[in-house]
């Protein structure tokens, strides 16, 4: 019997669940809003975890970042990419 597919590694923000915990590699864009991502703590080696998500389409979703929580749309949180290793010791 064949083992069943792996699941698709997490590689954007706005596709990791809420708990979700990882660890940012980059953003994805040039511009106002991936610098404003920079300066609030979303830089390469920060760890994220989701905290909440609204109902309908997620959007928008809570996400923790060093010690402050904010509130990201959808489209900001698919510009921060996420390395494909979970973060080991962090989160639930």
């Amino acid at each position: 019997m064949a083992p069943p597919p792996a699941e698709p590694a997490v590689r954007q923000l706005a596709d990791l669940p809420v708990g979700g915990v990882a660890t940012v590699e980059g953003i994805d864009e040039a511009g106002a809003l991936s610098r404003r991502l920079l300066e609030i703590g979303f830089y390469p080696g920060a760890h994220v975890e989701v905290i909440a998500a609204q109902w309908p389409g997620d959007d928008p979703m809570a996400v923790r970042v060093g010690g402050s929580t904010f509130a990201l749309r959808r489209r900001e949180a698919q510009l921060v990419r996420l390395a494909a290793a979970p973060v080991a010791g962090v989160g639930p």
